[in-house]
């Protein structure tokens, strides 16, 4: 996917989210995330899109002046769904403003800029909408290569050098010598193998034998990884070095452990 298509994406995911959303009881628990309440979620999806819309359309390189401006979402529910379709169009308009060659700060380490967040921003409309669904009881389906493509940012983004960098917990519990884990999607084209090194994490997108071989269903793999769904809950085969694989899962907790 390209960024014009992230941000479509991002634009269609949240639409879905602020219908669910929209009108709910603001202090149901969130299941997936267990410190947040509904509130917390929707304010989470919001603001964080209109903070990538500050970065973005203003193009900043270094964040402090859009954390600064943090927008919270509004107390009542029923104007969460104007507010979070608002702010999805603040960032379809940010991003129509740039290139992907415009200099903009993001937190890869790979100065990855305008790609970076128009995908990041894809991968927590995906992610959080999962959420949304475990709280509401809403059906989660996601087309395969959406799942794909989510999984892409999921993975690269936890194995990105800011990560390994901002993260020391991270770092220590997964650094290694070589150690592999293979996550390959059965029902769209998806193939990752992370590599576990002394200072970092690889990751490639091709086949290869592991340690850990991890397949299935690409919106499994999604919700698996990103800790929304557990792996004996899903249909994912797992052969292998099944304790590495708790290690890998144990510590994806980037978002869950807000």
């Amino acid at each position: 996917m390209d960024t014009s298509a992230y941000v479509q994406a991002v634009a269609e995911q949240t639409r879905t989210f602020a219908d669910w959303v929209d009108g709910r009881d603001a202090t149901a628990p969130v299941p997936t995330c267990p410190k947040w309440t509904l509130a917390d979620l929707v304010d989470h999806v919001g603001a964080v899109q209109r903070m990538v819309a500050m970065l973005v359309g203003e193009q900043l390189s270094e964040p402090d002046s859009a954390y600064a401006r943090y927008i919270p979402a509004p107390a009542d529910s029923s104007q969460w769904r104007t507010w979070l379709t608002e702010g999805a169009a603040e960032a379809e308009r940010a991003f129509a403003s740039v290139t992907d060659d415009t200099p903009v700060w993001d937190p890869s380490g790979a100065a990855a800029g305008v790609p970076f967040w128009s995908r990041r921003l894809f991968g927590e409309a995906c992610v959080h909408r999962a959420d949304a669904a475990a709280t509401l009881g809403q059906r989660y389906d996601l087309a395969p290569d959406l799942a794909v493509a989510a999984t892409e940012d999921w993975l690269a983004t936890m194995t990105s050098r800011g990560y390994w960098e901002n993260r020391p917990a991270f770092a220590d519990a997964l650094r290694g010598n070589g150690q592999t884990l293979h996550f390959h999607a059965t029902d769209a084209s998806g193939e990752w193998t992370a590599r576990r090194e002394p200072d970092e994490v690889t990751l490639e997108r091709t086949h290869a034998d592991a340690d850990v071989v991890v397949t299935g269903p690409a919106t499994d793999l999604l919700l698996v990884l990103s800790r929304r769904r557990p792996p004996a809950a899903s249909t994912l085969d797992i052969q292998g070095d099944r304790a590495m694989f708790d290690l890998w899962i144990e510590h994806m907790n980037w978002v869950t452990d807000a």
